[in-house]
């Protein structure tokens, strides 16, 4: 039939529409060694099974990576990203109060603040 093993970084240089129609051919390709498997076809078709299994992972692989790229390009800068899209890091992690709202004070601790300032105390040397 055809083909040695494809590289990931070839493939990366083609288009959605030709990636695709590289999968449906290797699916193609597939079927057809397992058919021979079946019928007992040669031993290197059956050796041949693997590579084209593999094939399909680095496609269906490559493929995943540009859409996942496309989707973070355009999410980019907004406010909301894609579940799947956003920092994973623990539940807790991302319950918790950013920064900025940690750091906020109340309005009754700001004023505590201001009317009873810090005591400062001169030391004699």
């Amino acid at each position: 039939f055809k083909m040695a093993k494809t590289k990931a970084h070839e493939l990366r240089e083609k288009t959605r529409k030709d990636l695709t129609k590289q999968l449906e051919d290797l699916k193609e390709e597939l079927s057809q060694l397992r058919v021979a498997k079946v019928t007992g076809g040669a031993a290197s078709k059956l050796a041949k099974i693997k590579m084209v299994r593999k094939s399909i992972a680095c496609v269906k692989t490559v493929i995943n990576q540009k859409t996942r790229e496309a989707i973070r390009e355009t999410y980019a800068g907004k406010k909301y990203k894609p579940l799947d899209m956003r920092a994973k890091k623990t539940r807790a992690i991302r319950r918790r109060l950013s920064k900025s709202e940690a750091a906020l004070k109340t309005l009754r601790q700001t004023k505590k603040d201001m009317h009873f300032p810090q005591a400062v105390y001169a030391l004699k040397a």
